[in-house]
């Protein structure tokens, strides 16, 4: 399928720079609202299936992501321009799920959104736009906030804030508005309790941990931090519970992925 963005130009530009040809569309005004529906329908589906929730994933580069960015959206329509007509395509979508739970008279039915603060561009987001987006969320009916970050203890680059960790300064405009969902590089106990300790989120969430541990959240409830694998023993699958396509990435080294043991690189 061809791959859709919000600018076509620069999209092809940055997958020319990994030697990627491919051709782009840049979505159009009825595609986009087309696309903000999809998000709602996948919330009936969710309601419908009996699910508790759904996290809308707004981090990582992906779509509405791109949408927000200045570095990936150059458009100069209602979805383009200024911060506000970027952040258009995230809150339309949180707007949308929202509806479709009040559709249904589902009040317990739980509303998160995801997103990655700052971008390494030059143009891109900086701290500045991702707490402009932070403070527009929490005036919706969403349950709670998930940053999506490497190291949960990192501090804004560039922007408002510059200096302090960025946990906290979203905390700050979270309090008391929704919860916080903080994440990034904690792999064990003591990155756990160095983390609750900061006082930044309301929760933790963990990735690397899981996949080296399936039983993550019962060692730690049982004070077995001593039994908490922090590498990946590739001669050792059947410690892990790994499914075979993603045990398969998890060799290749990844760096988003568990460090392999005997194997040395930066996380």
């Amino acid at each position: 399928m061809t791959p859709v963005v919000p600018s076509k130009d620069i999209a092809e530009k940055e997958a020319k720079l990994r030697g990627d040809n491919t051709e782009m569309h840049e979505l159009t005004d009825s595609e986009i609202k087309e696309i903000i529906e999809k998000f709602a329908h996948a919330t009936e589906l969710s309601i419908k299936a009996g699910y508790d929730g759904v996290e809308i994933h707004g981090a990582n580069n992906y779509l509405i992501q791109q949408f927000y960015s200045p570095h990936t959206n150059k458009r100069t329509d209602n979805w383009g321009g200024s911060d506000e007509k970027r952040m258009n395509f995230a809150l339309k979508i949180v707007d949308a799920c929202c509806k479709i739970r009040e559709k249904y008279n589902k009040p317990e039915f739980i509303i998160g959104y995801r997103l990655s603060p700052e971008e390494p561009y030059e143009d891109g987001i900086t701290m500045t736009e991702t707490l402009k987006l932070i403070r527009a969320l929490v005036q919706k009916n969403i349950q709670y906030i998930h940053i999506s970050q490497k190291d949960y203890f990192k501090k804004a680059r560039r922007g408002e804030g510059k200096g302090i960790e960025r946990l906290k300064l979203i905390h700050d405009i979270t309090k008391n508005k929704v919860a916080l969902i903080g994440v990034g590089g904690l792999k064990s106990e003591k990155n756990i309790y160095d983390a609750l300790n900061t006082g930044f989120s309301e929760f933790i969430a963990v990735g690397m941990a899981s996949i080296l541990n399936p039983d993550f959240a019962i060692l730690l409830k049982e004070g077995k931090g001593d039994k908490i694998n922090l590498e990946l023993d590739p001669n050792r699958p059947e410690l892990y519970k790994i499914p075979k396509h993603l045990w398969e990435m998890c060799l290749e080294g990844q760096d988003w992925l568990p460090p392999i043991k005997g194997k040395n690189y930066n996380i």
